[in-house]
C-alpha cells in the first residue's frame, strides 16, 4: 500500500488516538504535514448415528449425512463430499473438501488460465529474471512491455509502498516451481509500470499518468496494490481510475491496511467508484520451515520463514535471560560475561524495542542465529533488517528452551536444508484480514467490494531476495482479484459489457464470511468484507444475473428503506428461486459518548436490520427478469452515539444454486458527527491550538517578526472527514460566534489540514457570518479523518512561514486572527450553520522592515 495524494496538495499526516492516549508536543513538526502434516482443506467428519439422535430414531442413514450438510451450509461453508461412511457401530461420516477461496482450481482443471489477456500492473516494476515469471522481458514473454516513470531515485512526499515487486507472482507465477503453485491467471500478459523508486513514495500525478498509459497500450485490466487512508471518493486517482473502469476495463484495487485505525477509514484511489476495492482474507495454512531439537524430547519447532535457514549442522542453545517473563530481553547491551555467541543459537524474548535493536546488541556478542519467541503480540512475519539468520517462533516453543537452557540440559537446534517445510494452520484461516480497512466511504459508497486471499500469501519474490516469500496485505488479493478478472475476459470475452458487470457478478456470487469461527456469531460487516469472498468458479459459470448488487439505504437523515433489484435468468431452463434475508454483524463504529471511532476490531452487535420483500418466492424462465422489492428498516435499540452501520446480504437461493444482494446503512445522521476534535485527549490542550516554532501552545494574543523560525503553527485534529476546510485571515475584532471554542474567545487556536499551501488562488476577501474575511490561508477539499496513532496520521499541523495568503500576495504588518471552518458531512457549503468554526487568540504579524 501507499499514501496516495493529488499533486495540488501535498498531504499533511492525518490520524487520531485511543480515548486515554495523549501525543507529546515534541511530535509535532515545524513545516505542515498532514503441528501434524495435513492436506489442506481436507476433513474427515464423523457424525452421530441415528439412534444416538434424541427424538430422531426414525432417520435412516441417508439423513443423518444431509443433516450434517445442511449444518454445514447454513454457515456459510462450501465444499465437496469426496466419499462417504456408513458403517453402523464402527464409525458413520464423510470426507468433505471445504471449497478454497477461490474455486479458481477448478477453473484451471477446465483449461482456464487467462490466455490473450493483457494486465497492466502499476507498482514498483517486476523482477522479470525471476525464472517462475519467465525469466526475459518483451514481445513473447509474460511480461511484455511497461515503462518506468520515476527511476530508482525517485521520492515523492508521504508515499509507502509495502508490497515490492510480490503482486506478479500471485497473477502469472508459472507452475512446476519448487512450491507447486501457480499464478491465478498465468497464461495472461503482463506489462510493468513503474511508480516508485527505490525507497519512499509516489503521488497522484505519476498514478494517473501510468492509469493512462495503461489504458493507452490496450491492457484488458489495470490493478494497483497501493493507497492511502483518504474517506472519500474525490481524489484524483480515484476518479481517473472510476472513469477508466466506466470504460469497461477491470480496475482491482487494494482496499487499505488499516484495519486497527477503525471505520469510515477507506483508501484512495481503491475508493474509485466503479473500481473493484479489494479486501483480504488469511490463507488457512502458512508455508513455514521447523527445526529440530536435540539433547532432548521434543516436537519439531517451526519458526516463520519460507525458506531454511542456511544453518548447516547442529548449534547449542544460549539464552539471552532465564526469565520468561522479561519485557525488555536484549534491549540493552548484553552483559560483559556474555560468551562468544558465534556458534550458539540465541533465544530472545519479543518485546519493548525493535527486532533490530535486539539483533544488533546479540550481534556485538557474535551471534547470528537468533529465535525470537513471540510474547502474545502474534505469530507473523518479521521485520529484522539486514539480519537474515533471525526469525520468530511460536511463545510455547521459546519458554521452553529457555527452561532448559536455564536447568543445565545441553539443549541444541539445527535447521534441516530438506524436509522441514510445513503447512502451519493459521487459526485465523477464513476470516477477513484483521489489518483490512474498514468502511464505508464519507460519502456513503460501498468499501471495499469483495474480499480475496491476501493473509500469508506464497508468491515469487525479487531472485535477489529470495525468490519466493510470503507476505500479507491487501496489496496480496488485489493481484488475486485482477487474475480472477482476468479469468472472467478469457471465458466471456473482453467487451465492455463484461468489464462493467465484472463486479456485480463477483459480488452476487461471493461467498459470505463470518466473524469468527466461533458458532452463533454474526457475519462480518459489509464494512470489511464488502459482498465476501470471491468465488471464481461460480462467478464464471453464473447463468443469473442480479443486479444491482449493492443496495445503500444512507443514513437516516437521507434514508432510502425501499430497495429494488432484478433476477435474469440467462440460462436454458425455467429455475425457482426463495428470497430470504441474511443479516451481517452492526459495526459501532465510534466509542460509545465520545466523538472518536471506535480502533478495528471494530464491535458488532447482533441487532440487525429487519427486510420485508414484495416476493419471497418465484419462478423465472429462460430470458425473463424478475424484480424484487425490499423494505429495509433499520434495527432499534441501539446506541446512537456509536453512530451503528448495519448490514446484510438477501439470499436468492435453491437447492442447486444461490445469489445474494448486499446492502449497507447507518442508523444515524452523518451530519450529527463532530466533525474538529475540540477536546484535550491528545496533546492535553484543547484544540485546535496555535503553536511557535518550539512548539508551546498559545492562547493568549502573541507577536512573530518571522525572522528565522520566529512562525506561528496552528495544531488541529479532525475527529471526522470534512468535504472543505477554509483557513481564513480575519479582523481581530470581529463579532462572531463560533461553535468549536465557546470556552473563552482567546481559547484554543486553529487549525492544519493535510500539507502545505493549496495551488495559488486569487486572494479574495469574503464573508462569514456577515463579517468580512481577508484572505485565504488554506483551502482543502475532502479530507479524512485522523487516526488515534502517533505514526504521521495523528494530527494535522498547519505552519506559516511567511505572512503570506495562499495566493503569494503578502500580508501586511498588524493584527488578526484565523477563522478555521469545516464543513459537516452531508453539509451545504452555501449554509453557515452546515460549518463548525474556531477562532484564534490574536496573532501580531511584525515583520522588520
Amino acid at each position: 500500500m501507499v499514501w496516495t495524494a493529488t499533486p495540488a496538495l501535498v498531504s499533511a499526516a492525518l490520524a487520531g488516538v485511543a480515548l486515554a492516549a495523549k501525543f507529546s508536543p515534541s511530535s509535532i513538526p515545524r513545516t505542515t504535514t498532514g503441528f501434524k502434516n495435513t492436506v489442506p482443506n481436507k476433513f474427515i467428519v464423523e457424525v452421530a448415528e441415528p439412534s444416538n439422535i434424541p427424538g430422531k430414531r426414525s432417520l435412516d442413514s441417508r439423513t443423518t449425512h444431509e443433516q450434517l450438510y445442511d449444518f454445514m451450509r447454513k454457515r456459510e461453508l462450501g465444499f465437496e463430499v469426496e466419499k462417504e461412511f456408513n458403517s453402523p457401530g464402527l464409525f458413520m461420516g464423510s470426507v468433505v473438501t471445504l471449497q478454497d477461496a477461490n474455486g479458481v482450481d477448478k477453473l484451471h482443471a477446465q483449461g482456464i488460465f487467462g490466455d490473450g489477456i493483457k494486465i497492466g500492473i502499476i507498482d514498483t516494476g517486476i523482477d522479470f529474471t525471476n525464472p517462475f515469471l519467465g525469466g526475459a522481458f518483451g514481445p513473447g514473454n509474460k511480461v511484455i512491455g511497461g515503462f518506468d516513470f520515476v527511476g530508482d531515485d525517485f521520492s515523492k512526499i508521504r508515499h509507502l509502498v509495502l508490497m515490492p515487486n510480490f503482486t506478479h507472482g500471485i497473477i502469472g507465477a508459472n507452475p512446476g516451481n519448487p512450491f507447486n503453485i501457480s499464478g491465478v491467471a498465468f497464461k495472461a500478459s503482463i506489462n510493468a509500470y513503474r511508480i516508485f523508486g527505490c525507497t519512499g513514495d509516489v503521488s497522484d500525478d505519476i498514478i494517473i499518468e501510468a492509469l493512462l498509459r495503461g489504458v493507452s497500450d490496450g491492457n484488458d485490466i489495470l490493478t494497483m496494490s497501493l493507497g492511502g487512508a483518504d474517506g472519500w471518493t474525490e481524489s484524483s486517482s480515484s476518479v481517473v481510475s472510476s472513469r477508466i473502469a466506466a470504460t469497461g476495463k477491470i480496475v482491482t484495487i487494494a482496499a487499505g491496511n488499516d484495519g486497527s485505525k477503525g471505520s469510515w477509514y477507506t483508501s484512495s484511489p481503491g475508493n474509485g467508484i466503479n473500481a473493484i476495492s479489494v479486501a483480504s482474507l488469511d490463507n488457512t495454512v502458512i508455508p513455514l520451515q521447523n527445526a529440530t531439537v536435540h539433547g532432548v524430547a521434543h516436537d519439531p519447532i517451526t519458526y516463520f520463514a519460507t525458506f531454511p535457514l542456511p544453518i548447516n549442522g547442529t548449534l547449542p542453545v544460549f539464552a539471552t535471560s532465564n526469565d520468561t517473563t522479561v519485557v525488555d530481553d536484549a534491549c540493552n547491551a548484553l552483559p560483559d560475561s556474555t560468551p562468544d555467541l558465534s556458534g550458539s543459537v540465541v533465544v530472545v524474548r519479543r518485546g519493548t524495542c525493535t527486532f533490530v535493536q535486539k539483533l544488533t546488541n546479540i550481534a556485538a556478542k557474535g551471534g547470528q542465529v537468533v529465535l525470537i519467541y513471540d510474547n502474545g503480540s502474534g505469530f507473523d512475519a518479521i521485520d529484522t533488517g539486514n539480519f537474515t539468520t533471525a526469525t520468530l517462533i511460536q511463545a510455547a516453543d521459546g519458554v521452553f528452551l529457555v527452561n532448559e537452557f536455564a536447568s543445565g540440559v545441553p539443549v541444541s537446534i539445527s535447521f534441516p536444508q530438506s524436509g522441514g517445510s510445513f503447512d502451519f494452520p493459521d487459526s485465523a484461516g477464513g476470516l477477513i484480514s484483521s489489518f483490512t480497512s474498514f468502511g464505508p466511504s464519507n460519502d456513503f459508497f460501498f468499501k471495499p467490494a469483495i474480499a480475496a486471499p491476501g493473509g500469508n500469501i506464497l508468491s515469487t519474490f525479487p531472485v535477489p531476495l529470495g525468490t519466493f516469500a510470503v507476505l500479507s496485505g491487501t496489496s496480496m488479493a488485489t493481484p488475486f482479484m485482477a487474475g480472477v478478472s482476468a479469468l472472467l475476459f478469457g471465458v466471456k470475452g473482453t467487451a465492455p459489457e463484461v468489464g462493467l458487470t465484472a463486479r456485480t457478478l463477483f459480488e452476487t456470487t461471493a461467498q459470505r464470511v463470518p466473524s469468527s469461527h466461533t458458532d452463533g456469531d454474526p457475519l462480518q460487516t459489509v464494512t470489511q468484507q464488502g459482498a465476501g469472498l470471491v468465488d471464481a468458479f461460480k462467478a464464471i459459470h453464473a447463468d443469473v444475473i442480479v443486479s444491482p448488487a449493492e443496495l445503500i439505504t444512507n443514513d437516516t437523515a437521507h434514508f432510502q428503506p425501499l430497495q429494488k433489484f432484478s433476477v435474469k435468468n440467462i440460462g436454458t431452463t425455467a429455475k425457482s428461486f426463495k428470497v430470504s434475508h441474511i443479516p451481517a454483524g452492526t459495526a459501532l463504529t465510534f466509542q460509545p459518548g465520545t466523538i472518536f471511532p471506535a480502533d478495528g476490531p471494530v464491535p458488532l452487535s447482533s441487532k440487525a436490520a429487519t427486510v420485508k420483500f414484495s416476493e419471497t418466492s418465484f419462478t423465472v424462465h429462460p430470458g425473463q427478469t424478475q424484480q424484487i422489492t425490499a423494505h429495509i428498516t433499520a434495527p432499534t435499540g441501539l446506541d446512537p452515539t456509536t453512530f451503528p452501520v448495519f448490514s446484510g446480504f438477501i439470499e436468492i437461493a435453491n437447492a442447486q444454486e444461490s445469489y445474494q444482494v448486499s446492502y449497507l446503512g447507518l442508523a444515524g445522521s452523518l451530519k450529527d458527527v463532530q466533525v474538529v476534535d475540540d477536546t484535550d485527549v491528545f496533546f492535553g490542550v484543547n484544540l485546535p491550538v496555535l503553536t511557535d516554532a518550539e512548539g508551546n501552545f498559545l492562547t493568549n494574543a502573541t507577536n512573530f517578526t518571522f525572522v528565522g523560525d520566529d512562525a506561528p503553527g496552528v495544531l488541529m485534529r479532525l475527529a471526522f472527514g470534512s468535504p472543505k476546510l477554509l483557513f481564513d485571515l480575519v479582523d481581530p475584532n470581529i463579532k462572531i460566534t463560533t461553535t468549536l471554542n465557546k470556552r473563552a474567545e482567546d481559547a484554543s487556536v486553529p487549525v492544519a489540514a493535510r500539507s502545505v499551501f493549496s495551488f495559488p488562488n486569487a486572494a479574495k476577501s469574503g464573508t462569514f457570518a456577515q463579517v468580512r474575511t481577508l484572505g485565504s490561508l488554506f483551502e482543502a477539499d475532502f479530507q479524512p479523518r485522523n487516526s488515534d496513532v502517533n505514526d504521521g496520521t495523528g494530527f494535522n499541523q498547519l505552519t506559516i512561514p511567511s505572512p503570506q495568503f495562499a495566493n503569494g500576495t503578502m500580508i501586511p504588518n498588524g493584527t488578526y486572527r484565523i477563522l478555521l471552518r469545516a464543513l459537516k458531512v452531508t453539509g451545504d457549503p452555501t449554509k453557515e450553520e452546515d460549518f463548525e468554526s474556531w477562532l484564534s487568540p490574536i496573532l501580531g504579524f511584525e515583520v522588520p522592515s
